[in-house]
């Protein structure tokens, strides 16, 4: 392995596999749209959870 570069190679290998466009939409975001996002996401969690045990 050649660290030469300065980039990890374990850290390279994982960015293939990263949607940095999601990243940047993300970052244009305040603060406040991204706490708004991350609460959504935990309300649609909690349904996904509610569903799953009522199916059960």
């Amino acid at each position: 392995m050649n660290h030469s570069s300065g980039l990890d190679p374990v850290i390279e290998l994982y960015k293939k596999d990263v949607d940095r466009t999601l990243i940047r939409k993300n970052l244009k975001l305040s603060h406040e749209e991204r706490l708004q996002n991350a609460m959504e996401l935990q309300r649609f969690a909690q349904e996904l959870r509610k569903a799953g045990r009522r199916k059960q």
